[in-house]
């Protein structure tokens, strides 16, 4: 054997090694930036949850908006003032939850 060809096998050797790892590297982003592979034990990335979270659930249908309960008012009722709109805000809570009642049973009855 030559000095020429030892260089050279070394040189095959040592290329094709640095493929490989330069290739398992470029494997292990990929999954990574993929989800796959290995899991990790625990809590996922924000990331990865959040585009699990998008893919598996439909969009929020909101419910209908909810009007103060006093006879005649058309007015949207607020949390802030006990699901009432501003301006009856200062009604006693007894006469508020009568009118509730009454609207209650009127719904019922149309039925």
């Amino acid at each position: 054997m030559t000095i020429r060809t030892l260089i050279e096998d070394f040189a095959n050797k040592l290329s094709s090694l640095m493929e490989g790892q330069a290739l398992d590297r470029a494997r292990n982003a990929v999954e990574s930036a993929l989800g796959v592979g290995a899991r990790r034990r625990g809590r996922p990335p924000k990331a990865a949850s959040a585009a699990i979270a998008v893919i598996g659930r439909k969009k929020r249908k909101k419910g209908p908006k909810q009007l103060c309960p006093v006879p005649g008012c058309k007015n949207p009722a607020a949390p802030v003032f006990g699901m009432v709109c501003s301006k009856h805000k200062d009604l006693p809570k007894a006469q508020i939850k009568k009118y509730r009642e009454a609207r209650r049973a009127k719904k019922l009855k149309a039925k």
